[in-house]
């Protein structure tokens, strides 16, 4: 890493870094080791000694090396960045990381699947998790968010009962990582309030392309602060540069047993390229006057904001910019929390997010071995901290004096608190009175509404494509009940939706529903999200004998414009061009596919194997059935016409180059072409 690009979290941690590289074996006392292949026996053939110190500490240390995943978002990756603020916003918030534009705050980001465990795939249908540390002057920030705006519960009391029933079912241990079976949507039909939720998770929006393409939502409404104790509610939002992309299921499928770490090495990738993931952070910000004015609790997280009702106010950006050193010591140990908040930002009575504000401490204790998590590299704050907690597992701070608790005249009554104008965290004064109960308030009793929004906010494509996840999901519930009862629930949310699936699943439809709810939200749908080229992959294939004069200048006018070519041929090696020209194969028909292409060009030399055109028919079909954007030069546009790919949409063809490379161009930033003829 340069020096211009360092930040007082790298720099921090480079004190914990080791480089083993060229040194001598030692035990963990630094004591030099000069056999590592064999214990100490009692003689060549005896049993081994209880006193051979080293084989006991490596043995010990290997079968406690593993400490006990996340129960929900397990599996997952992370990387380092920085964050800067647009303008200053000291009119809403007094947090200091949002006043200076100058400032660069670091940032470590991790995004996760929620339901799998550490060993399941990427791409499976699933919520993502989104998770920033900010490592702030005052502390650190945690914003803790999801791919999606809402959640399936109003309640936190009710969230081991969604996770329980959205993982493997107990008895079997069946299925891993998805939502399509019995015990899920059996919670779903008793549970009516996670219909919104459902509808995502139904969604593009559950399979998404990459980290990078991925919108990230804090879920919760929380408060911004300010100078003078005056405060906003707000939501937060991250909004990647790329624009928010999808997979489509059939892929996504396939993709978990291509490369079951497509999302990771994605990730990995982009930045040892330089490609650095960039996302703008957001804010809708209502005030308090206006709690009330919405058909919607504002409190509610199974309800969003609709943003054409609270535009998003665009207040920086955060960057990528460094891939981990160690993914056990950081991306495993970092411990993230909702209450972990600084100065000018605090709760609110969210009841699901009061429930998570217990849950997260609790989990790291339990996950991390103690209650000195915070002392994990990855988890200490940049700015010091002194208080009178002591001990417990894993210490590692060591706390000099006799003083360790509060109030005190020994060492002056220190550390002491810090006044609202040192920096001190002051819990926002609201107002507070009422019975003691256990209830739901009348405002959140609509379960139905926003999922109709949700619905009437998607294209014809991506309707088809909710369709046809509850057709899939439900197909692999075996309870009749239970697939009747979610016919007829969501036939509260649109009566085509609900017919077709229960069409498809030789079920009663339902005859009426209760939604009369005809508006839409743009912004929901991802067909109005940006499109760009921008580090898109596009699959070259090549033999030799290729026009090679033509060839350069497609991928050059590919690569200017940040296009990712890789060459796929036959054999690994190289392929020579007709003037002789060599180029590097990066993969082979055996090696990859094109569902981990967002595009393919054809071109074929003049020596083609049965099996050549065997291996590219069905690679090419592949990325045609699922909507991608083809492209097919000299040789090739032959094979395109016999293989009656010509005058689809978003196939181009053509040997004048620099018409087709911008024709073809234009057709990768579409992303897909959901108006083609799909067989």
């Amino acid at each position: 890493m340069t020096n211009d690009r360092k930040n007082k979290k790298d720099e921090q941690l480079e004190i914990f870094r080791v480089h083993d590289k060229g040194e001598k074996l030692t035990t963990n006392q630094g004591l030099k080791v000069s056999e590592d292949e064999f214990s100490l026996k009692a003689g060549v053939r005896g049993p081994t000694l209880m006193e051979d110190f080293h084989f006991r500490e490596k043995m010990t240390h290997f079968d406690h090396e593993r400490i006990p995943e996340r129960v929900v978002h397990a599996r997952g990756y992370a990387a380092h960045g920085e964050f800067q603020v647009y303008e200053s916003m000291k009119q809403y918030t007094r947090a200091k990381f949002l006043q200076d534009p100058t400032v660069k705050t670091p940032v470590f980001v991790r995004f996760s699947t929620v339901v799998g465990n550490r060993g399941s795939s990427d791409t499976f249908r699933d919520v993502r998790g989104f998770a920033t540390k900010f490592y702030t002057e005052e502390g650190n920030y945690d914003l803790v968010a999801n791919n999606m705006p809402v959640f399936f519960i109003q309640d936190g009391i009710k969230f081991p009962d969604i996770v329980h029933a959205i993982k493997p079912e107990p008895h079997n241990e069946m299925p891993q990582a998805s939502s399509a079976h019995d015990t899920y949507w059996d919670f779903v039909v008793a549970n009516q309030e996670s219909a919104h939720m459902t509808m995502w998770l139904m969604s593009d929006r559950a399979i998404p392309r990459s980290f990078r393409m991925m919108e990230g939502f804090g879920v919760h409404t929380f408060r911004f602060v300010n100078d003078e104790g005056k405060a906003h509610f707000v939501k937060f939002h991250w909004k990647p540069t790329l624009g928010a992309h999808s997979l489509i299921w059939d892929e996504a499928q396939e993709i978990a047993g291509r490369d079951p770490d497509f999302h990771r090495r994605d990730l990995w990738e982009n930045i040892e390229r330089g490609n650095y993931p960039e996302y703008e952070l957001g804010v809708q910000i209502i005030e308090e006057k206006d709690e009330f004015k919405f058909d919607f609790d504002i409190l509610d997280s199974t309800k969003l904001w609709p943003e054409e009702d609270v535009p998003v106010k665009i207040i920086g950006k955060m960057t990528l910019n460094r891939n981990v050193d160690n993914v056990f010591a950081e991306t495993e140990q970092v411990a993230f929390h909702p209450g972990h908040v600084v100065p000018g930002i605090d709760f609110t009575n969210d009841p699901l997010l009061q429930g998570r504000l217990f849950s997260y401490t609790d989990t790291q204790l339990i996950r991390l071995g103690g209650p000195n998590f915070h002392e994990i590299p990855i988890n200490r704050p940049v700015c010091p901290f002194h208080n009178n907690q002591r001990d417990g597992y894993h210490r590692q701070t060591i706390n000099v004096g006799k003083v360790s608790y509060h109030k005190n005249t020994l060492w002056g009554n220190t550390p002491a608190e810090a006044s609202v104008a040192e920096g001190g965290f002051k819990h926002y004064e609201e107002k507070v009175e009422g019975r003691k109960v256990q209830a739901r308030s009348e405002s959140f009793v609509d379960h139905f509404s926003q999922a109709t929004l949700f619905w009437n906010s998607m294209s014809d494509a991506e309707k088809k494509h909710i369709i046809n996840a509850f057709q899939f999901e439900l197909g692999k519930v075996h309870s009749e009940s239970v697939k009747q009862q979610v016919v007829d629930m969501f036939g509260n949310v649109n009566l085509q939706l609900a017919t077709e699936i229960a069409t498809y699943l030789g079920l009663t439809p339902p005859k009426s529903g209760i939604s009369n709810i005809t508006k839409t939200s743009p912004a929901l749908s991802l067909e109005n999200t940006k499109k760009t080229v921008e580090t898109r992959k596009v699959a070259v294939i090549l033999t030799d004998g290729f026009p090679e004069s033509d060839v350069l200048f497609v991928l050059d006018a590919l690569k200017s414009s940040g296009i990712q070519p890789e060459i796929i041929s036959e054999n690994f090696g190289k392929v020579v061009g007709n003037k002789g020209t060599e180029l590097e194969v990066d993969n082979t028909f055996e090696t990859t596919n094109s569902v981990l292409f967002d595009a393919v060009y054809m071109i074929n030399g003049s020596k083609t194997s049965k099996k050549f055109n065997k291996d590219a028919a069905y690679f090419i079909d592949k990325a045609f059935s699922h909507y991608k954007p083809i492209g097919a030069t000299h040789e090739g546009i032959k094979w395109f016409e016999v293989n009656h790919f010509v005058g689809n949409p978003g196939v181009v063809v053509g040997n004048d180059m620099r018409k087709f490379s911008k024709e073809f161009k234009e057709a990768i930033a579409a992303h897909r072409h959901w108006n083609r003829s799909v067989v």
